[in-house]
């Protein structure tokens, strides 16, 4: 909460300190103010922003206006600040890239609610998307395979690896310590029924060993159980 960068774009000096003072009540540290459409698109050109409180109303062009151009440099939340409350100009900052909408006489305490809330939601989804990223990161000790670059790197040098090895190789990343027989590898990966491919499955486990065990012949993560199939198993340094 306290790393969120705001922006407060008003030309009311007054509007702006009480904005600044209760968003600094509510623990927010790096807050900065500009009083025109040039000083905030100067502002912004030199600092990144996470929220930006847009007044519609600016001496020198309306927020309606500067907020296009701050689109072009900037990702920031906009949330517009206005006595103007007719639908047309609710839809018209939405449709020209703003986020939200806060109408004057307004508490300040609903804005510091409305930018707490959206600092969770971008915490969440970030948060969310780390851990989805660690999903597609499957880290075996002495090899890794990225799922989101599709690339199998052993002992931190990458390794080529054909495409039905990869998603072989994939499949049992993604389903560790589990026990499958032949049949069902083939039918996993290849997808059709794998009776009478045995020697299919087995020409990649022998491609798969090559690529990530230290010893291929005597190999300690892709295992063989035997009368059952094969499993790959977590556990082992590098």
């Amino acid at each position: 909460m306290q790393q969120a960068r705001i922006l407060i774009v008003d030309d009311e000096k007054s509007i702006t300190q009480m904005i600044e003072m209760v968003l600094k009540k509510e623990g927010f540290r790096h807050i900065y103010k500009a009083y025109s459409a040039r000083e905030a698109l100067e502002l912004l050109k030199r600092q990144e922003m996470d929220i930006i409180l847009l007044d519609v109303m600016l001496p020198d062009q309306s927020g309606f206006e500067l907020c296009p151009k701050i689109r072009d440099i900037s990702r920031a939340h906009i949330i517009f600040l206005t006595a103007r409350t007719s639908d047309l100009d609710v839809l018209t900052g939405f449709a020209i890239g703003g986020d939200d909408y806060v109408t004057k006489p307004f508490n300040p305490l609903e804005i510091a609610a409305r930018i707490k809330a959206r600092v969770r939601r971008d915490s969440i989804l970030a948060s969310s998307q780390g851990k989805q990223e660690e999903r597609r990161r499957h880290d075996f000790g002495r090899f890794v395979l990225d799922e989101s670059a599709g690339e199998l790197w052993v002992q931190g040098k990458m390794v080529p690896c054909p495409a039905q090895v990869y998603q072989l190789l994939l499949f049992l990343c993604k389903n560790p310590n589990v026990v499958y027989s032949k049949s069902q590898l083939y039918e996993a990966v290849w997808g059709i029924d794998g009776v009478g491919d045995d020697n299919t499955v087995m020409v990649h486990i022998r491609k798969i060993r090559e690529r990530i065990e230290a010893d291929p012949g005597h190999p300690q993560l892709l295992l063989t159980v035997r009368g059952l199939g094969y499993k790959l198993v977590r556990g082992i340094a590098p």
